[in-house]
Order: structure tokens, then C-alpha cells, then sequence
């Protein structure tokens, strides 16, 4: 696995008005853009070429990362003009993505292994792994269903009851075959129609439960909580 795609389009309404001058992708983390402590993680796992979407303030990304490089990874970017979900945004980069990859939501915030994450997904075999972390409020949530061998059984965003604390974590490995589950224009997205369709195919998913720090970057209290976890690394 030596291709990443950080997903950093989102307006991220619910940090205003931070993110009024500051791209969601460049909020700072104890001092830090988080984009730049993720590709720094990604490229200390091995990754050595980051795909990465841009909507909001695109400028102010290419500002602070001026050149195609940056902590020993190339880069590849690309600016949507109109969003185009989680997964319809793989469509500008498929030319890169020939070999297995990572897709890596860009408001989440961890330093998991990602190798074990990756020989996990080898072992098992899926077109894709789907990684999970535990969450308080599992109703506001996009959850999975699995069987005891952790193959995912069905996808379900935020429902009226609970039956699981395990979310979709916003990280992904894949095998090329999942672009053949995109459309090759418009909006799509992974928990609402890709992953959805792929079971509806037959196709094999499996879960990955993440037990280290893994934060989602979406409110002032999770910033306000990565600050003091992240103070100092």
C-alpha cells in the first residue's frame, strides 16, 4: 500500500468561524495543520504518494504546501467545484489508483498502525476494509453490521436504535475493483451508496476495529480535545 487519498473538501460548517478563513483541512491541532500531521503519519507508514481534494480555501493548502512534495511523499491534488462526496471524488485520481489504496477521511485524526491496518486487510482478503472505532452516540452515526468473522453484513447511517457502538471510521483500504462501484461522474458517496452497492453485489467487506486514539475533527469540543491529547507530538 503506497497510495493514499485524504478527502479534505468539507466546508466544516460546524467549526465556524474557524474554518470562515481557515480550510477544515488546515485547522490547526496543538499548533499543527492537521492535514500536514496526516500526511506526516501516512508517510511515516510507508505511504509514498497522497491524493488530495480540495472545495474550500483551496489556496490556503497550496499555500503551505507549495511544491508537489512534502515529508517525502508526492503530493497530487485537485480542487472540485462543486462537492462530490466521498467516493465521487476518487474519480480525479484514478489514474493513480491502479494499485490497492487508502482512503483516509481528512477530519480524522490518529496515529494507528496503518501497516497492521493493511496486512489485516491482505489476510482477509476483501475488496475492502473498513475501519471502526467506538463511539458514545452511536444513533448520530453511520454503523455496520458484521458476522463473527468481522465480514461486514449491511451498512446503516445514524439509525433510531442502536446495535453497535462501532462506526464507520472514515478510514478505508481498497482494492482497485472498488472504482468500479463509483460513478464515473457526479456525487457519491462511500457509507450511503458504494459500499451499499458492493454488498448488494456480493462483493466481500470486512471491519477493522481501531483501539487507539481516533478523533473526529468535526466539532470545537473534539478540536478543543485533540489540542490537549496532541499537545507536545
Amino acid at each position: 500500500m503506497r497510495t493514499a487519498v485524504v478527502l479534505s473538501a468539507g466546508l466544516g460548517t460546524r467549526l465556524r468561524p474557524l474554518t470562515d478563513t481557515c480550510p477544515k483541512p488546515m485547522v490547526p491541532v496543538a499548533g499543527v495543520p492537521l492535514l500536514e500531521r496526516t500526511i506526516r503519519h501516512l508517510a511515516a507508514q510507508g505511504v509514498t504518494d497522497v491524493c488530495v481534494n480540495l472545495h474550500h480555501l483551496p489556496q490556503a493548502v497550496r499555500d503551505h504546501f507549495p511544491g508537489d512534495a512534502a515529508f517525502g511523499v508526492r503530493l497530487h491534488f485537485t480542487v472540485e467545484e462543486e462537492l462530490l462526496g466521498t467516493a465521487g471524488a476518487l474519480n480525479a485520481f484514478r489514474d493513480i489508483l491502479r494499485e490497492p489504496f487508502l482512503v483516509w477521511y481528512g477530519d480524522v485524526l490518529s496515529e494507528f498502525d496503518v501497516s497492521a491496518f493493511w496486512r489485516y486487510h491482505e489476510a482477509k482478503g476483501g475488496m475492502a476494509t473498513v475501519g471502526l472505532y467506538r463511539v458514545d452516540n452511536p444513533t448520530q452515526c453511520g454503523l455496520v453490521d458484521m458476522d463473527p468473522a468481522l465480514r461486514i453484513t449491511r451498512f446503516v447511517e445514524k439509525p433510531p436504535v442502536a446495535f453497535t457502538d462501532l462506526a464507520n471510521a472514515g478510514v478505508y483500504a481498497c482494492q482497485p475493483g472498488v472504482l468500479d462501484f463509483i460513478p464515473p461522474s457526479g456525487f457519491s458517496d462511500f457509507g450511503q451508496d458504494v459500499f451499499p452497492a458492493m454488498l448488494e453485489a456480493g462483493a466481500v467487506l470486512y471491519g477493522y476495529p481501531i483501539e487507539d486514539c481516533l478523533i473526529d475533527i468535526g466539532s470545537p469540543e473534539k478540536l478543543a480535545r485533540a489540542d490537549e491529547i496532541f499537545s507536545g507530538r
